[in-house]
């Protein structure tokens, strides 16, 4: 009950909007409690044929609890709905902040399908702790408090026998539907996450799915999740059904106990024969009212669930933590520095840097090579701030990054991701991403530099034109040239290029490099690269292998060395002296 009560309290600030939806759903209460102890007193009346005046008061109490009620539900939903929404808002804010906090390499913990689920579907069900839980219990036990009250001046045996009924109807039926739920619920809010995530992962990889022939068994694997829920739920269902039993149950058994109470009663002289109807059906008001309540217990588990993986979202640990006041920054030029830095990717992962030093001045062209998992791209995370470092500084102008906002160092570095990812919208718009501000000037200019403005404008909506999911109206080439143009317009006087090349072929990432090395002369720039060809410029050239620097220096002082780096690089042109041959 820790994330319900952690889920409850972001109804802080809107208790005020909360106890109104309470106290309306009392009002609704007492008025159709009111309206069915005066409707039998008035049938019971008028069944003795009295003088119509002496009805008068009866009528009228009768229409004003009916046209009560009905005013008083409606501002109840709308004052609970509307305080139910603006809570679900604040959490989905909360959790959208964690999330991006989380980003990058916070995220793969989650499944990006699984993610989508908790972001939406969870906090969703959250709603029902504000409307289906909370309130109608409340109004339960302030409804069932005031009939047995009255029925104890009128038949106290009465009054027992709707006391015993309502702690069956409103204690132990919740309690039996809660119990039977407990599993179909936790299995239910697994299954969604498992059945989106599927779905999603099938989705984004139908092209590789289709073309391999797996797209087969991953419809069966998503036909085994939805039967896995389709089951969870159908339990669920039955659960609420032996709720809904019992409460119907005990309705009749208290409405026959209080029938014979009353006829005991009325021939003893204790009640007035024209009260047996009121003290019959007057319960049936107050069962009426916890009769939710048992769906309450089911909805009860169901938000447990859903706060338990919000929560989840809500506690995972940050790659990067931001201070709480940060430092300013200086103005540039920048210098950045990494004094002994070791990284992992998450707690129980062993280091994918290891006591790594590096000096950036202004203007300093660094490449960083090395087999795969060599810890070139963690290198990249540390300094653009996606990755904590574990041990070691990391110094921007000399000031620890740690205490400067990870926006403001972001805002000097830019970064050019392995897969850069391209929106599903307009080349214009992918543009704006990197300066919201930008004018079409600005764009056709950036996008003249990253040598694709003449495609563009062979397009029949220019900058409008839309790119498709992915960027799948693009060639590869065209998505890699977009993002360069995207970094260009950013103008960061920092940029650091993971793997530039990649998904291009050997002549034509080669050509992409010279053009990017040539348009970012001048600037303090880190090439993060797994082929080698084309660094001969370079002011220097690390190579990782298994996170630590096995060598360092100048292209031509590494091929003196005729280490790690001259042998692949020997192997690399013999390869390509071969393909080129064949």
């Amino acid at each position: 009950m820790n994330a319900v009560a952690r889920v409850l309290r972001f109804a802080r600030p809107l208790a005020g909007r909360l106890l109104g939806a309470v106290l309306l759903g009392v009002a609704t209460a007492a008025m159709g409690i009111g309206l069915m102890a005066t409707s039998a007193y008035l049938i019971s009346r008028a069944s003795l044929r009295p003088p119509i005046l002496t009805l008068t008061v009866a009528i009228v109490a009768v229409r004003a609890f009916g046209i009560g009620r009905g005013v008083s539900r409606y501002l109840e939903r709308l004052v609970g709905h509307d305080a139910a929404f603006r809570v679900l808002v604040e959490i989905r804010a909360r959790v959208y902040e964690r999330l991006e906090a989380l980003a990058p390499a916070g995220l793969p913990a989650f499944r990006s399908g699984d993610l989508l689920a908790r972001l939406v579907g969870d906090v969703e069900t959250l709603q029902e702790l504000y409307l289906r839980v909370v309130p109608p219990a409340a109004v339960a036990a302030v409804a069932g408090l005031g009939v047995v009250g009255g029925l104890l001046g009128l038949v106290p045996e009465a009054a027992l026998a709707t006391a015993l009924g309502l702690v069956v109807a409103g204690a132990l039926a919740p309690a039996l539907t809660g119990r039977l739920t407990r599993r179909s619920e936790r299995r239910l809010a697994a299954a969604r996450g498992e059945l989106t995530a599927r779905t999603v992962e099938l989705l984004e990889g139908a092209a590789e799915l289709s073309a391999l022939g797996a797209a087969e068994e991953r419809l069966a694997r998503i036909a085994a999740c939805g039967e896995e829920l389709r089951r969870a739920e159908r339990r669920a269902a039955a659960a609420a059904g032996v709720g809904a039993a019992t409460t119907a149950l005990a309705t009749g058994l208290t409405v026959l106990a209080c029938l014979a109470a009353g006829t005991v009663a009325v021939r003893a002289g204790r009640l007035d024969g024209v009260l047996l109807a009121l003290v019959v059906l007057t319960p049936l008001a107050a069962f009426e009212v916890a009769a939710p309540l048992p769906m309450a217990a089911q909805q009860l588990r169901r938000v447990r669930e859903a706060a338990h993986r919000v929560t989840a979202v809500l506690d995972a640990p940050v790659p990067v933590a931001e201070p709480s006041e940060p430092a300013p920054l200086p103005s540039g030029p920048h210098h950045l520095e990494l004094r002994g830095v070791s990284a992992r990717w998450s707690p129980d992962d062993p280091l994918a840097l290891e006591d790594l030093c590096l000096d950036l001045p202004p203007g300093r062209r660094v490449a960083v090579v090395g087999p795969s998992g060599a810890g070139k791209s963690t290198l990249a995370a540390v300094l653009v701030r996606f990755l904590e470092p574990s041990a070691g500084r990391y110094l921007v102008d000399g000031i620890d990054a740690k205490s400067l906002a990870s926006g403001e160092v972001r805002r000097v570095i830019g970064l050019m991701e392995q897969r850069p990812h391209v929106f599903d919208t307009s080349l214009e718009e992918n543009l704006r991403i990197a300066r919201p501000g930008a004018t079409a000037t600005e764009m056709r200019e950036a996008l003249a530099r990253a040598g694709l403005l003449a495609w563009v404008e062979t397009l029949p909506q220019g900058l409008r034109t839309m790119v498709g999911e992915h960027g799948a109206r693009l060639s590869g080439g065209e998505r890699r040239r977009l993002a360069l143009a995207r970094l260009l317009l950013a103008d960061p006087p920092v940029l650091v290029l993971d793997e530039p090349r990649e998904h291009l072929d050997v002549a034509g990432g080669d050509a992409f490099l010279r053009e990017l090395l040539a348009l970012t002369r001048g600037r303090t720039l880190v090439l993060v690269t797994h082929r080698l060809a084309g660094l001969e410029g370079m002011d220097e050239i690390l190579v990782l292998q298994a996170g630590r620097v096995r060598e360092r220096g100048t292209h031509a002082e590494l091929l003196a060395q005729g280490g790690w780096y001259a042998r692949a690089l020997q192997r690399e042109r013999e390869l390509e002296a071969l393909l080129a041959a064949g």
